[in-house]
This record gives C-alpha cells, sequence and structure tokens, in this order.
C-alpha cells in the first residue's frame, strides 16, 4: 500500500515522489477559542497538539508534512489564538521538513494568514492534488478528475467517530479510518461517463480530537462530504490501534 496509517496515532505515512510524508486531516488550531464562543470552556491545547505532531514528525522521519485540510478552525479571519498557535507551529516544524496543505473548508483565508510567516508552505486548490500514486484532498468539494485516477485518494473532513458500548451499557467515541474502494457512478455522473476510477478512498480521523465528527454507526447521521457515502464501495472502520471493525455500517 502507497498509505499505511501510523499504528495507534490519526496520521498516515505515504511515500510522495520518493519523499516520506506524514499525512493528518483536519488540525483545527485555536478551536478552543471557537468554542468557548460557543459557551464550552475549554484550556487551550495547542502545545499539546503541537508537540503531539511534532513526535509523529520525528518518529517517522518525515520529509514532508501535508495537512488534508482546515489546518485552522476559524472559518474567515482567525482570531489571536489560532495566529499564535499556528505560528508556533511553523516555526517547531524542522526546515528540514517541508509542508504542504490540501485547502479544506475552514481555510478560507488562508492565503493571506501564510503569507504573514517565514515559512514556504505549498498550498494547493480545494478540488486537491495528485502526486504520484496518491491523490490528497479535504473532502468538502468534489476532488477533480486527475486526483481520482490515483491508486490511492486520501481524504479529512468527515472526522469519523463510532459509538462503541460496553456489556453493562456504558458507551465511548473512538475516532476511525474508513476504507475501501472508490465507487465510480457517482463521479461519472458528475464529471464524465469515461472517467477512470478504480483506486481506495481512504478517510482519514480528525488529528484534533475536540472537533467532533461524523458518527457511522448512529442512525439519523449523515456524512458531510458530497461524493459520500455513495462514492465509498464497502468501506470497512478501523480504531486507530488497527483493530478492524470491519463494514462500517454494521459495527
Amino acid at each position: 500500500m502507497g498509505v499505511e496509517p501510523v499504528p495507534g496515532e490519526p496520521a498516515a505515512v505515504a511515500n510522495l515522489d520518493g519523499e516520506r510524508a506524514v499525512l493528518v486531516a483536519d488540525y483545527h488550531a485555536g478551536i478552543e477559542a471557537g468554542l468557548r464562543r460557543e459557551g464550552v470552556e475549554l484550556r487551550d491545547r495547542g502545545d499539546a497538539r503541537r508537540e503531539h505532531l511534532l513526535s509523529i514528525l520525528r518518529r517517522e522521519d518525515a520529509d514532508r508534512l501535508v495537512v488534508l485540510g482546515d489546518l485552522g478552525h476559524a472559518i474567515g479571519n482567525p482570531g489571536e489564538q489560532e495566529r499564535d498557535e499556528l505560528e508556533a507551529l511553523f516555526e517547531a516544524v524542522p526546515e528540514s521538513v517541508a509542508i504542504t496543505l490540501v485547502k479544506g473548508n475552514h481555510d478560507g483565508d488562508v492565503e493571506t494568514l501564510v503569507a504573514e510567516f517565514d515559512r514556504e508552505i505549498q498550498l494547493t486548490p480545494s478540488h486537491g492534488i495528485r502526486v504520484g500514486d496518491v491523490g490528497l484532498v479535504h473532502g468538502h468539494t468534489w476532488p477533480a478528475p486527475h486526483v481520482l485516477g490515483a491508486d490511492v485518494v486520501c481524504m479529512g473532513h468527515e472526522h469519523p467517530v463510532v459509538r462503541l458500548e460496553d456489556e453493562v451499557g456504558g458507551a465511548r467515541m473512538e475516532r476511525v479510518w474508513l476504507r475501501g474502494d472508490l465507487r465510480a457512478e457517482p463521479f461519472r455522473e458528475h464529471y464524465d461517463d469515461d472517467l477512470a476510477v478504480d483506486g481506495e478512498l481512504v478517510v482519514f480521523p480528525g488529528f484534533n480530537d475536540l472537533s467532533g465528527g461524523t458518527w457511522i454507526n448512529v442512525s439519523g447521521q449523515e456524512f458531510l462530504s458530497p461524493f459520500l457515502p455513495d462514492g465509498l464501495a464497502d468501506g470497512e472502520a478501523y480504531l486507530l490501534d488497527g483493530t478492524r471493525l470491519g463494514d462500517y455500517r454494521r459495527v
């Protein structure tokens, strides 16, 4: 496989044209400030979030960091806390590690924000890019046709989670990966009947554990992406530790 989850982490590694890349999705810097505006009081976890990501980059000896959208939390102009957190992150990522941001729906003003920092960051269009055999997209819009032609398409946006219950009725939320073959029909209906789509789709868990997510095994929940669930054939869910839960529709 060209994309493999890091055991126990909401991150994966991939070979992107000879570079060893660490991929994460939905970092949502500054989320605590956003939640406080909604009446939820939380201490800031920006430092811990940054150190968590840096530890993965070190452990995996990464050449590149790829964020699959929603690097920040504010959809519009980011506040002071988010700017400070992102500045500290960009300063802390070693210069030897290149940074790519696949633009997501929370990254509306990211071009202006990135220009303020003394760090080169590759920004991609919202419809994603393809690097070798790997497609990179956030997932809030339809991936470009050339992205869909990759062997593996990686996306964020959904923050998939499951509700797990024990024998005495206790319940907990767990972040999960979704993996399965791309189903060509919805993409061909959207683009062209001759579109080549025969790769795998990997839906990343949210890196930020405060960002909520799409409950894949709770009735009444719907996916956020315009091409899910129709674009995912026989998808299976996996916990961060690698435990296979089977067909996500029957967890």
